[in-house]
């Protein structure tokens, strides 16, 4: 491996019930099924890490809804995780539906050595998040995140999304304002996209949604709201308090080396890019993976780094290619500078809030 440590993630395929805007790998599924997809997973972690002889730093286990499983599984799992990569005092994500949840189950993935929850908020209006398939309302949501801070986990990151049905700039304020009032270390946001076979997909034209110049309103707020309530923008939709950003997702954006595994859960190690497809039994059975190209070349680590607010470092180019930013790049990059999307300067390439909200057209125009 060409870094120290990788990152660990592992896909969790289940949920208590499917969002109408969710096109991720879940569905439902009995504690069977859950039972052995677990031994299933813990066999793989343990075959993983002998295979590839490498540690971790840090563990993400998302999905899906992780927190559908029991605790007591939870808990076998990062144990085996934990023990298999050498996880000690590093970074340990666990992400979380707030509905239904208890303070035992904090207790138990506290005492296993989770110490940061990404909670799925969406949005602070009970009627919203009916709408987008959530059954917490807002008091649970405090009373849930009490129940974190009560086991000792002190590190959480809210998820909040823009642009959903009925959603206007007031109500996506108090979102915002709910989210400053409960303190946590790290808010992400999200744009609401309308992806194909989804309910939302065959509903997107009764859809209530605002249009695209309110949802370009809301982002540029949430990044000016955020930014003076002492939430730093480290990357397109994260914001975290100084020192919380996210350590694992940075590998992703840094173009470091990872290790997924579970049904559709994707790996960088050794420039190599692979996958398990997204078949649970297949995984439960013979758990194989997929080739999916090399990777790490410079235009993918720029077209990554470009997603940060550090953006692309001239002096970080020159240290991993041995060569600095092109010319040519540097041009194209300008010509967007005049228009007020980036700045092109002697350290980089860095976009502005304005820049993110094009970021793909401007990352393809400077890079392909």
């Amino acid at each position: 491996m060409n870094s120290k440590t990788a990152g660990l993630y592992l896909h969790i395929p289940f949920c208590a019930s499917k969002c109408p805007y969710c096109d991720f790998y879940s569905y439902r599924s009995d504690d069977e099924a859950k039972q052995r997809y677990a031994e299933a997973l813990i066999r793989e972690i343990k075959r993983k890490s002998e295979e590839l002889g490498c540690k971790a730093d840090t563990l993400y286990i998302g999905g899906g809804t992780p927190s559908v499983l029991s605790y007591a599984l939870l808990c076998d799992i990062i144990d085996e995780a934990r023990r298999d990569f050498g996880i000690d005092s590093g970074e340990i994500t666990l992400e979380c539906n707030p509905h239904g949840l208890t303070k035992e189950f904090f207790d138990a993935v506290s005492s296993a050595g989770v110490n940061r929850i990404s909670l799925g908020l969406q949005s602070a209006s009970d009627t919203e998040r009916k709408k987008l398939g959530r059954r917490a309302d807002r008091e649970e949501i405090k009373r849930v995140i009490s129940y974190i801070n009560e086991a000792g986990i002190d590190n959480i990151s809210l998820d909040v999304m823009l642009g959903i049905p009925d959603s206007t700039a007031d109500t996506f304020r108090k979102t915002l304002d709910f989210c400053i009032g409960c303190e946590p270390k790290h808010i992400s946001g999200y744009m609401l996209k309308i992806e194909e076979n989804t309910p939302f997909y065959k509903l997107r034209d009764s859809l209530n949604l605002p249009d695209e110049d309110a949802v370009c309103g809301m982002y540029l707020e949430m990044c000016r709201y955020l930014g003076e309530n002492g939430y730093k923008q480290y990357e397109i939709s994260n914001f975290a308090k100084e020192g919380c950003e996210s350590r694992h997702n940075l590998k992703y954006w840094n173009c470091e080396e990872y290790l997924g595994i579970g049904p559709s859960a994707h790996s960088f190690i050794d420039g190599r890019r692979f996958y398990y497809p997204a078949d649970t039994e297949k995984f439960i059975i013979s758990p194989e993976t997929a080739e999916d190209g090399r990777g790490g070349d410079f235009e993918e680590y720029a077209m990554l780094r470009l997603r940060l607010s550090q953006g692309l470092v001239n002096e970080q180019v020159k240290e991993r290619f041995g060569f600095p930013i092109s010319s040519q790049i540097r041009n194209r990059a300008e010509l967007f500078a005049d228009a007020g999307y980036l700045t092109n300067d002697s350290e980089g390439i860095r976009l502005n809030e304005k820049g993110f909200l094009i970021s793909n057209k401007i990352i393809s125009e400077l890079i392909y």
